[in-house]
């Protein structure tokens, strides 16, 4: 690879690694949760919103173990949470494609389909891992269906903490690329639980992408 090319994408047949190898490599994670991320993303005048696990747990009420705490903004954003992350004295990485690099004022390029971890410093845990969303203006954008545009308000609601979350068919619908253990258990308890229309969002867009996906059906 010559120098400054970005790096090669993760190949194919790559797989995540197993919590201690992960922390090996690349630290430990200590996250935040839902009770402790909005007074740490207090004065970010941008919309933020939880997903993953945690956004189903909400909207389940069904509790399991996380790994970490993901929450999303709008790819336009992304320099945005970098200041003022930075300001506050945290260091904020890149994650794209299986390699991680700092994300500051050496390396400000980012893609829109790509993520931030948040840690105070090389020797301090990850606290907070933001995948991107890439937007048309104000419009939201399905990262896995790029025709999907919605109002972010159509697909993220606000629960009683005052936190946004997003939707869980939402939620189910990005786990479905990799249907790990966690992806079924969290799929389990999520799908009797919504109503006709989200199914029917959820079939058609798994329908989309592979119509032989479990979830499509």
């Amino acid at each position: 690879m010559s120098p400054g090319h970005v790096p090669l994408p993760q190949p194919e047949s790559a797989r995540p690694l197993p919590p201690e190898e992960f922390a090996r490599w690349y630290g430990p994670w200590d996250p935040l949760t839902p009770a402790s991320i909005a007074a740490f993303l207090d004065g970010f005048d941008r919309p933020w919103w939880i997903i993953g696990g945690w956004a189903l747990e909400k909207a389940t009420g069904v509790s399991r173990r996380h790994e970490d705490m993901d929450v999303s903004i709008a790819h336009h954003d992304a320099e945005a949470l970098r200041v003022f992350l930075a300001e506050r004295g945290w260091t904020t990485w890149n994650a794209d494609s299986g390699w991680l690099r700092p994300f500051d004022e050496r390396f400000r390029e980012i893609r829109s389909s790509s993520g931030i971890w948040v840690r105070a410093d090389a020797l301090s845990p990850w606290v907070l891992d933001v995948p991107l969303t890439p937007f048309n203006g104000a419009r939201w954008i399905n990262k896995r269906l790029l025709s999907q545009e919605r109002d972010l308000d159509e697909v993220t609601w606000i629960a009683d903490d005052g936190l946004r979350y997003l939707n869980p068919e939402v939620v189910l619908f990005m786990k479905s690329a990799q249907v790990r253990e966690k992806d079924i258990v969290d799929a389990e308890a999520t799908l009797g639980l919504l109503d006709e229309h989200q199914r029917a969002w959820l079939r058609d867009s798994i329908a989309q992408l592979d119509p032989a996906h479990p979830w499509a059906a």
